[in-house]
């Protein structure tokens, strides 16, 4: 058996590559929406992929299933559990040729195999009702027992998928205490599998499907029922575990919701990846001030944008960050125009799509900024404060604090009068603010409030990008309010 794990660093997501090489035959799992580098890995492999199968209804990424089923020859393996809100919709429509996809829709326990792989379904409910994870066996070694699980959103390193985001994101009122008592009983059978299985995630740390994932790739069912705090909350009974597991989980980034939506009824076929044209001066001054496109900074430097950029533009620098921020600042059919460097438009782009954001038009290059500058065009500045002259800013009249961290960190430490609203959500919140005020955006370090600074900018507020440690004012001022409770 071949068996590769294929990691997209921004999203922390897993896939999965398993293949027969006696037969040829390959099956991929959890595959995200830009297909082309997995059929490379396939072909590297020499193997050909013939079918694709799925965890669970994704709410952080937009899943390839579709477009690699319009694209090749391939059996679609989804779940059939859970109920009726939560079916797959897509693939009872006609491809886009007219005929059908060729798709198995699974139940508990049902079989079925690659080459000489075995692949069993078992439904574990609970981060959403239509979960399941795959027991793989491999019978071409000579096994007659199963080497591991894809666990999907179900059991990661160190924790367990949240139970919460068919509430928090997808907006079912209701579901989330229901949905943690029945992750409770997946647990349970869980715990039942032998110690020495093999635990093959679809997320590491960094990921928003948990509060406190790993970042080591793999583990076993021992070592998980030994040190992950979230099972050891389950082992001390039902209503602890509720408890546990549904406190201090994240704010979901905005775009969560929508993943679930296109997911469920077909996320659009992209056929190939969006390719920006390169803008003129002229054409990118024509951008400035605009709020009906969404013009991305994503150069590094902070500091840099905040001195000048294009006025209206976001801020969403190209790293781990990017994606969340794009994804919580942009619609999705909002035209999309980068400022990047030429060898960073593909990662954009990619990142982008990833997301369901396929309206990606131009980009310049900061270079091409400073062209427009330097030919009279206007910059618009955000003034930069740093952390320790928050003190003195906040006594003034007409001005408030606007703490974008978690609220899990604003209720363990915030500025006192400080309103809490989490970067990931400031899109939909602002109209809390009062725009006659002048706010001192801060986060922990300053990377969070610097897209948030150029969000509310964009819309007309009156800001302070707060840059540095939070800890440093803690210590220099020892007037945080600490709060357990909200």
């Amino acid at each position: 058996m071949l068996f590769r794990q294929i990691f997209d660093e921004k999203l922390a997501q897993y896939a999965y590559l398993v293949g027969c090489q006696k037969t040829g035959e390959a099956l991929l799992i959890d595959p995200e929406r830009d297909v082309d580098r997995y059929l490379a890995l396939a072909e590297s492999e020499a193997l050909t992929l013939v079918a694709v199968a799925e965890t669970h209804i994704h709410a952080d990424f937009l899943s390839g299933a579709r477009e690699l089923a319009e694209r090749l020859p391939v059996r679609l393996y989804l779940s059939d559990e859970g109920e009726a809100g939560w079916k797959y919709e897509w693939v009872k429509e006609p491809k886009q040729d007219g005929t059908a996809y060729d798709a198995v829709l699974l139940k508990d326990g049902d079989v079925f195999t690659i080459g000489n792989i075995e692949v069993k379904a078992v439904h574990t409910p609970g981060h959403t009702p239509e979960h399941i994870s795959f027991l793989i066996t491999d019978h071409g070694g000579g096994a007659d027992a199963p080497m591991g699980m894809i666990t999907g959103d179900f059991v990661f390193v160190g924790d367990l998928g949240r139970p919460d985001l068919l509430e928090t994101a997808a907006g079912v009122a209701g579901a989330m205490e229901p949905s943690a008592r029945t992750l409770y009983r997946s647990v349970q059978d869980f715990l039942r599998l032998p110690d020495y299985l093999q635990v093959w995630p679809a997320h590491g740390a960094g990921s928003a499907c948990g509060k406190a994932l790993g970042a080591v790739p793999g583990s076993t069912v021992g070592y998980e029922r030994r040190f992950n705090a979230s099972i050891d909350a389950a082992s001390r009974g039902e209503a602890t575990f509720v408890d546990f597991i549904l406190e201090g989980q994240p704010e979901p980034p905005l775009y969560f919701a929508r993943m679930k939506r296109d997911n469920k009824r077909g996320a659009r076929v992209l056929g190939a990846l969006p390719q920006p044209r390169r803008l003129t001066t002229k054409e990118l001054g024509a951008l400035a001030g605009r709020t009906d496109v969404a013009v991305l900074d994503t150069r590094l430097d902070r500091s840099a944008f905040m001195a000048g950029h294009l006025p209206g533009s976001l801020y969403a620098p190209l790293d781990k960050t990017f994606n969340t921020i794009a994804g919580s600042y942009v619609g999705e059919d909002e035209p999309i125009y980068l400022i990047v460097e030429t060898d960073g438009v593909e990662e954009a782009v990619r990142d982008l799509v990833r997301i369901g954001l396929d309206t990606v038009v131009g980009y310049a290059t900061p270079r091409t900024l400073l062209h427009y500058h330097e030919e009279g065009g206007v910059l618009a500045s955000i003034p930069e404060i740093d952390v320790l002259d928050m003190e003195v800013l906040r006594a003034q009249d007409g001005v408030g604090v606007l703490d974008v961290r978690r609220l899990t960190e604003y209720q363990g430490v915030h500025v006192a009068g400080a309103q809490n609203i989490a970067h990931t959500r400031l899109l939909v919140r602002k109209p809390e603010l009062d725009r006659g005020k002048v706010w001192l955006v801060h986060c922990r370090t300053g990377a969070r409030s610097a897209p948030a600074s150029a969000l509310l900018a964009r819309f007309g507020y009156d800001v302070r990008y707060v840059n540095g440690e939070f800890a440093r004012w803690v210590a220099a001022r020892g007037e945080a309010v600490e709060e357990t409770v909200a």
